[in-house]
This record gives C-alpha cells, sequence and structure tokens, in this order.
C-alpha cells in the first residue's frame, strides 16, 4: 500500500453506477476541484453524516467551482437506497474493489466484512492529490468546511500570484 502525496496525479477510477452505466473519475472532475469520498457503507452513521453534510454545502460547494464523487463496496441496491434516503445529487458509486483501490490510494481495507475505512481526497482542477485524509477506523475525515477553507486558500495563493 502507498499512500497519494500532494502533487500526485489520482487515479483515473471507473465507478458504476445505476443500471450498468459507469463514469470516469478524470472525466467527471476534468477541470474543477474535486472531492473523492470512500465511504465504509451505508450502514455506518459517521458516513452517512459525511454525506449529508456535503449534500447540504452543495451550493457553497459548486460555488468555488468543486465537484464531488463518493464511493464504497457497498452493491447497487443498497447504494440507491442510500442515494434516495439522503437525497445525493452527487455521483455516488457502488460495487467498489476494496482491495484493487486500496492498493491505488493507500486506503485501509477492513478484513471482515471487507470494505473500505473512511478515505477522502480533495484534487485540484489538473486532477492532481491537493490533500489526503485516510482513516483506519470509524471517524476521521473529510468536512465540507474544511474543503471550502482549503480551496478558498489554495484559490486566494493562486489569485496573489497571477
Amino acid at each position: 500500500m502507498s499512500l497519494l502525496q500532494p502533487g500526485d496525479k489520482f487515479p483515473d477510477l471507473t465507478i458504476n453506477q445505476r443500471d450498468g452505466a459507469t463514469l470516469s473519475l478524470r472525466e467527471t472532475l476534468d477541470g474543477s476541484y474535486g472531492v473523492v469520498l470512500f465511504y465504509r457503507g451505508s450502514w455506518c452513521p459517521y458516513c452517512n453524516t459525511q454525506l449529508r453534510a456535503f449534500q447540504r454545502a452543495e451550493e457553497k460547494l459548486a460555488a468555488r467551482d468543486i465537484k464531488v464523487v463518493a464511493l464504497s463496496v457497498d452493491d447497487e441496491e443498497t447504494t440507491q437506497a442510500l442515494i434516495d434516503k439522503l437525497r445525493l445529487r452527487f455521483p455516488v458509486g457502488h460495487s467498489a474493489d476494496a482491495h484493487a483501490i486500496a492498493d491505488g490510494i493507500g486506503a485501509f481495507v477492513n478484513p471482515d466484512p471487507v470494505y473500505l475505512q473512511s478515505t477522502g481526497f480533495v484534487l485540484d482542477p489538473e486532477g492532481k492529490v491537493i490533500v489526503g485524509v485516510w482513516s483506519n477506523g470509524a471517524i476521521g475525515r473529510l468536512v465540507p468546511e474544511d474543503v471550502l477553507g482549503l480551496v478558498e486558500y489554495v484559490q486566494s495563493h493562486e489569485a496573489a500570484t497571477a
């Protein structure tokens, strides 16, 4: 397992969507700041709180050109039920291969049952990692307020040096 470092290009993951559709993470986030959330599963109350918080911050995030994508090992039906319950409007993928994801980004994997521990990334408009947050348990994850503050800081420094 190797952790992605700031400045590393984030891998272009293909994310399973409803009814066999897929999306390319790189194409979805291209040219925007991105937040990529790997959550433990729909059963996790901390994950539900995190996903709800990012949905509630949708307008503030959009104003800063920040797009959100989330992904877990949950199956399609379970993921759709979560999307409906939380009224999520950002892309939420399902059926992730926990070990393949862990190999690519350095996430921790729970052994039994198999799922990804909470892991989150903020990406710049070129798809490079600005910051990564890895958890090996239930707590410790990105929150929208921190993402907004970080992107505001980065954008203000870019404007000052332009």
